[in-house]
């Protein structure tokens, strides 16, 4: 990447630009769908399972695929048991049928076994939900607990009454409270019982379980701090369940919707495609209630007979499919009293979801391409376009293509649009969609390599940086330009873990501490831009480069919107620039937010040191006597005039840890 050069707000004194003029008028411009923003969970780097997915117990249920056996990966002995993994004649249900089976092996006294969770577990002085199901013949009481790695000491332990049976199994439920916090994340979860109430020498355990409180009280439910960290990202698009997750790795291993709800103990899990097995806890309902909680719009992707190996479902053997897709949908929004509805509402939930976006597939220009492509153009989404069309003539059905890829899309097919690029890239977007008449969603962006650096073949940068996020912030202007056409754009992967990730460039990352919980600086653009939303563009008089930027207004708040980015000024320059809007009068009051970072662009937010790069800098300007706003823009910055927005009388500077 070049040498570039950013300050710290935007009143350092530094050598100045030409000026940029921009008048604003009131007429012409274009509507805009008014969800502009959103984000795609992608089950990566155990961003599902272990991190958005608030269970803390990993490998809860021994679960398995063909890529994936059941193994006792996170399980311990403690006191001398024997741990092994059984398939009993008697499994707990059809989709869990290998289980733990804990024996004495010989030791007298208290015996159990213990989960370190996803790479430790949080624990707090607040309430902890949980159950195992047992099967065998026990007199006595459990114990659980939840105690340091380190030193051993119990946090927080409750005692279970053995209602074990020979002969079947059964549900032991509990709640837990620590009395104290733990200092650390290093804890793990125990269970033991005493030995002596044994019968037969050994107990079998299955679907061993543990939640903390969740967002929104939901059972089964999210991770509080990764909820309300997206939450704050003012999301309006949620894509689920994800891209390369939605295809699966082959023809018969694909996500199944209908495997990912009802009780947990019917889930048989998910043969991962990022080198684990998932478990289909984080199911359908899940991300529907997540919607529903968050206020976010649904774009759900279904299956479309491509899979990443490359296998192609032929034409003739596509419409079970199709049907599976009518399926999930009726599941979705149907009445309460349609088939999929009904079992919708048989969950908790009879009011029908809203649903508007249907997406056909996950890039299938890529693979198994060119056949898979092909197959696609030919037979595929056409099938698909038709059928639920014809059900559904209010849903907007999406390719999971563009025309920029070569794609004619049929009508009234819209396309989708990914890219990861680098900086020098995503500025090349700005102008991408002039002209182009296709409705199109942005449903994967980011930028995840630097300019003139490694591509492809080298790896993605760890941590979104400043230099990154400032090209994502002159893309995002050049598609709001043209959101008569634009749904929407969607950050992509949107979280990952710090233990283990197969994708490194994330808006968010986290561990089992949530303090490690990190905003990074794209986060900070993204934001800032989805927090300011137009109804309706307007056309505007100037040049881009090195200023790149849109005007609009909301009629809802009555307010005139800028939003700008500055991206390779003249040696680094400050940028002035003169706006006015046709409708504006002298005196009227707008806040500026200046978004600005370190001296070198490829500083990023540091999730082990807490410290946050970026600088938002707001002030009041005020139209002078010619309703003009005067102000002036840093290299590598980005900023918002909002007449609209809550006024700030003094200037306000902030960097500081994730704020």
């Amino acid at each position: 990447m070049v040498s570039l050069r950013s300050v710290a707000s935007a009143i350092v004194a530094l050598p100045f630009a030409a000026a940029v003029t921009i008048t604003v008028s009131s007429d012409g411009g274009n509507a805009t769908s008014r969800h502009q923003y959103g984000f795609l969970h992608e089950d990566i780097s155990n961003s599902g399972d272990g991190g958005l997915y608030a269970e803390l117990i990993r490998n809860r249920a021994f679960q398995s695929s063909y890529s994936f056996p059941s193994t006792l990966e996170g399980w311990y002995s403690l006191n001398g048991a024997a741990l092994s993994l059984q398939n009993l004649s008697t499994p707990l249900s059809d989709a869990l049928k290998t289980s733990l089976n804990v024996a004495s092996s010989g030791s007298d006294g208290i015996l159990g076994f213990y989960n370190d969770g996803y790479w430790g577990m949080d624990v707090k002085q607040k309430k902890y939900t949980g159950s195992f199901w047992v099967k065998g013949s026990y007199q006595g009481i459990f114990n659980a607990s939840l105690m340091s790695n380190i030193t051993g000491e119990v946090f927080g332990s409750v005692e279970v009454e053995s209602k074990s049976s020979p002969d079947e199994w059964v549900e032991h439920p509990f709640e837990l409270t620590p009395s104290v916090n733990a200092p650390n994340s290093n804890n793990s979860f125990s269970i033991t019982f005493d030995s002596a109430g044994l019968e037969d020498g050994s107990l079998d355990f299955n679907l061993i379980s543990l939640f903390p409180p969740t967002y929104k009280d939901r059972p089964n439910g999210v991770r509080v701090d990764l909820a309300e960290v997206l939450e704050a990202f003012h999301p309006t698009y949620f894509r689920i369940p994800g891209g390369n997750m939605l295809e699966g790795l082959t023809n018969s291993s694909y996500w199944d919707w209908k495997n990912s709800i009802g009780p947990l103990k019917d889930r048989p899990g998910y043969a991962g495609v990022w080198n684990y097995q998932q478990s289909n806890g984080l199911g359908l309902m899940e991300y529907l209630e997540l919607s529903e909680d968050m206020g976010l719009e649904l774009i759900v992707g279904v299956w479309a007979g491509l899979a990443l190996d490359g296998g192609v479902t032929p034409q003739d053997e596509l419409q079970p499919f199709i049907d599976d897709a009518l399926d999930q949908i009726e599941f979705i929004r149907g009445a309460a009293d349609s088939t999929w509805g009904s079992l919708r509402a048989k969950y908790g939930h009879p009011e029908p979801f809203t649903l508007k976006y249907v997406e056909v597939g996950n890039e299938d220009w890529l693979a198994g391409a060119p056949e898979g492509w092909e197959t696609y153009k030919s037979y595929r989404f056409p099938m698909f376009l038709e059928a639920i069309n014809a059900a559904y003539p209010d849903i907007q059905v999406i390719s999971s293509g563009s025309v920029l890829d070569g794609y004619d899309i049929p009508a009234p097919g819209n396309g989708d649009y990914h890219i990861y690029g680098t900086p020098d890239q995503m500025v090349d977007q700005f102008d991408l969609f002039d002209n182009v008449e296709i409705p199109h969603l942005i449903g994967e962006a980011a930028a995840v390599h630097p300019n003139g650096g490694t591509a492809w073949d080298g790896g993605l940068v760890e941590y979104p940086w400043w230099g990154g996020a400032v090209g994502e912030a002159a893309s995002l202007i050049g598609y709001e330009r043209n959101s008569d056409r634009i749904l929407g754009a969607l950050y992509a992967p949107i979280i990952r873990s710090l233990d283990r990730w197969q994708w490194a460039t994330t808006m968010i990352q986290f561990a089992a501490d949530p303090a490690l919980t990190t905003k990074s600086t794209s986060f900070y653009v993204w934001e800032l831009f989805a927090g300011h939303l137009f109804t309706h563009t307007l056309p505007a008089t100037a040049d881009f480069n090195p200023l790149y930027y849109v005007t609009g207004k909301n009629e809802d708040t009555g307010a005139y919107i800028f939003k700008g980015a500055v991206y390779n000024s003249t040696e680094g320059a400050d940028v002035p620039v003169s706006l006015s809007f046709d409708g504006v009068a002298a005196g009227t009051a707008a806040e500026l937010t200046v978004l600005s970072g370190p001296d070198n662009p490829y500083g990023y937010n540091d999730p082990f040191t807490g410290v946050n790069v970026v600088t938002t800098t707001k002030s009041t300007v005020t139209a002078d006597d010619n309703g003009v706003f005067e102000f002036s823009l840093p290299n590598l910055s980005v900023a918002v005039l909002d007449t609209g927005a809550s006024g700030t009388s003094k200037r306000s500077m902030k960097r500081g840890r994730r704020s």
